[in-house]
């Protein structure tokens, strides 16, 4: 009795879960600087997991974090102390080599001036001391992008020397020879825009990504008409044609930073905003603000792959499930508060936060000079259907609120009064007492931990709550939902193995390339047909701390993905290309043909590790060896019967024969 009494020794193989309750869990800062602020994202070391660039306090001292992935932490790596205070850093392969490199921006307020310079990097998480000197521009900050389809990052913004201008956007032409490092990196050059060009805002929300539908990233820009005014152009582009104005439109008044995801899982990207009222300038905090979502009318997709995608007149009404990036050129925003426009939705704050007393933090006054805050958007439940993160602001402080995103039903915020819109926004409430304790919040942002599939958060903080000024918050609820990570990459050394100088060889894939798009048509499990589309890194500039991956929800599928269209920047015939029956919760890695060659694809799909595959493996040769083990005594047995069979046969007297 006193044994059956006693504690029983566990023999169980798992290791313990780091984090066991299906909640949002505090994880600490993870390992990174008390008292810095992460500016940027990328694979700085090549091991395809996410880095993260810290800056200091005093906005001078960058500093790599490597991540641990068995230690579940960041781990520094390398610093660099900047000549003037920085304002925002673009990770990017600027010189083309497959290695990561870092555009940092320091402002001069009083010149209106923003200098620029890039270190390059070495592939180990540490950078070259030296930086190259890229020419200057105004307060408004360039964006990269690819904009001669040679798949190298250019840059687009205002140069000092176009200050006033009637035509003040250039293009930093990437024109990197590695054999000749004395010859400039960029090249100042005309875009080819065909319309009108605007005054950048600054700050602004300015993007590079698809918006009419053909996969190939377009130009959104946010104009500045006067103090009080903005408006927005789209720029379509038409590969070496250069960029046509599609769409010039002023945007409401009291307008926010900006966010671009398909809210409503159609196959488009739409628009997400905020307006206030005012906009505390000691604060950051919005007054009277309203969250917005335009969506982009273009043409819906198909039913089914047998439906006719074209009218009797000859006019296309669908895109085919097989044919998704066909350019629509009706495509529009319509800002429109009409009440016949079901394409423009404006939610109040309070009511999405279900108190009266609440606002939102849309500015971040504690860096200098201030960033404006987006509406984060991204799958946190896996659900397909991007959700809402940002910072709320009330009398208890600033702290981070997240919402999910639901079919429109009776009293959900985003439908009307029958319950009918859309898409509608609930505010989650159960298993987010990590996000609640927080209450000097000045910044939120989206991102993978550890690449284990789900959408984790990132905090910034003022530490006025003791607990520093970076937190972390592992998104542990269980969705039995799939996933899809995927990275287009640059065509660096033809995609193959790239040379160091040193002899040693490594794989281009750190380079953080913008422009990309990603369509993909998925059947749930009701046998229901979605289309979504997601950009990658469409934006960069204001600490946009997107990260280099496109990460796609798929919902409940019991089917592999029917097709995924993969976009990219390159001028050529075929920019894009369709792939079939991918597997969800993996990784795909996409090698474009370098340059501007027409030749094949590079497709790799990586299986997401997981702890119990060793596991399941070693059950299964085990149960192997005992089928074996099983088969092979019953063969032993059988051919003992066949023996004794045979001389049984052989002692039997044959009486016909006597």
């Amino acid at each position: 009795m006193l044994l059956l009494a006693s504690p029983v020794t566990s023999i169980w193989p798992f290791s313990p879960k780091r984090f066991t309750k299906s909640a949002l869990m505090s994880a600490g800062s993870l390992g990174l600087d008390s008292t810095g602020r992460v500016i940027a994202f990328g694979d700085f070391n090549g091991d395809q997991f996410l880095d993260v660039l810290s800056l200091g306090a005093d906005q001078q001292d960058l500093s790599v974090y490597l991540w641990n992935h068995d230690g579940f932490e960041f781990q520094r790596a390398s610093s660099i102390r900047h000549s003037a205070p920085v304002t925002n850093v673009v990770p990017g392969d600027f010189t083309h080599d497959g290695k990561l490199d870092i555009l940092v921006m320091s402002a001069n307020t009083w010149r209106d001036t923003l200098n620029m310079v890039i270190y390059t990097g070495n592939h180990d998480g540490t950078f070259n001391p030296k930086p190259i000197s890229v020419p200057a521009s105004t307060l408004s900050q360039p964006i990269p992008l690819d904009v001669n389809g040679d798949m190298r990052l250019d840059l687009l913004g205002t140069p000092t020397t176009r200050r006033g201008s009637s035509s003040p956007l250039q293009v930093w032409e990437n024109s990197w020879n590695a054999s000749n490092t004395k010859a400039p990196l960029f090249e100042l050059i005309d875009p080819q825009f065909n319309g009108s060009q605007c005054t950048l805002a600054s700050p602004h929300s300015n993007a590079v990504i698809d918006l009419n539908g053909d996969c190939l990233a377009d130009l959104f820009l946010v104009c500045e008409e006067d103090s009080a005014k903005q408006s927005f152009q789209i720029w379509v582009n038409n590969k070496d044609s250069g960029f046509t104005l599609a769409q010039y439109e002023p945007l409401p008044s009291g307008v926010q930073a900006i966010s671009f995801a398909d809210v409503d899982r159609d196959g488009s990207i739409d628009m997400v905003f905020t307006t206030c009222s005012h906009v505390s300038a000691s604060t950051g905090v919005g007054s009277n603000c309203m969250l917005n979502i335009a969506y982009n009318k273009q043409l819906p997709v198909c039913s089914s792959t047998t439906s006719p995608s074209v009218n009797k007149q000859g006019e296309r009404v669908c895109r085919s499930p097989v044919d998704l990036c066909i350019a629509d050129p009706e495509f529009h925003y319509n800002l429109s508060t009409s009440s016949d426009n079901d394409a423009f939705v404006q939610l109040s704050i309070p009511t999405l936060l279900n108190s009266a007393s609440s606002s939102i933090l849309v500015l971040d006054t504690t860096f200098s000079p201030p960033i404006p805050l987006p509406i984060r958007l991204g799958d946190t439940n896996l659900d397909g259907f991007p959700d809402l993160l940002f910072v709320a602001a009330s009398s208890g402080g600033y702290t981070p609120k997240l919402l999910v995103s639901g079919p429109c039903t009776k009293g959900l915020a985003g439908c009307d009064e029958n319950g009918r819109g859309r898409r509608g926004f609930k505010l989650v409430e159960k298993g987010t007492e990590s996000l609640e304790a927080i209450k000097d919040a000045r910044g939120v942002t989206l991102l993978d931990l550890n690449e284990d599939g789900t959408l984790d958060i990132l905090v910034q903080r003022t530490g006025t709550q003791g607990e520093g000024t970076i937190s972390f918050i592992q998104n542990n609820f269980y969705y039995d939902a799939f996933f899809l990570k995927a990275i287009v990459l640059n065509g660096a050394c033809n995609n193959g193995w790239c040379s160091s100088p040193n002899g040693s060889s490594y794989l281009p894939v750190d380079v953080s390339y913008s422009g990309a798009s990603f369509k993909y048509t998925v059947l749930d499990t009701n046998g229901q047909r979605s289309a979504a589309q997601v950009g990658q890194l469409p934006q960069t500039s204001y600490h946009a701390l997107h990260t280099p991956y496109a990460f796609l929800g798929l919902g409940r599928t019991n089917n592999y993905i029917e097709n995924l269209f993969v976009g990219s920047t390159k001028h050529t015939q075929e920019h894009f290309i369709n792939m079939e029956g991918v597997i969800p919760n993996s990784r795909v890695v996409i090698h474009p043909p370098p340059g501007r060659d027409e030749g094949s694809w590079k497709r790799e799909l990586f299986l997401r590790p997981g702890e119990w595959i060793p596991w399941v493996t070693l059950t299964v040769v085990i149960t192997t060896a005992i089928l074996a083990a099983i088969v092979f005594v019953l063969h032993l047995n059988e051919k003992r019967e066949d023996e004794l069979e045979r001389r049984r046969i052989s002692h039997h007297i044959n009486f016909d024969a006597l």
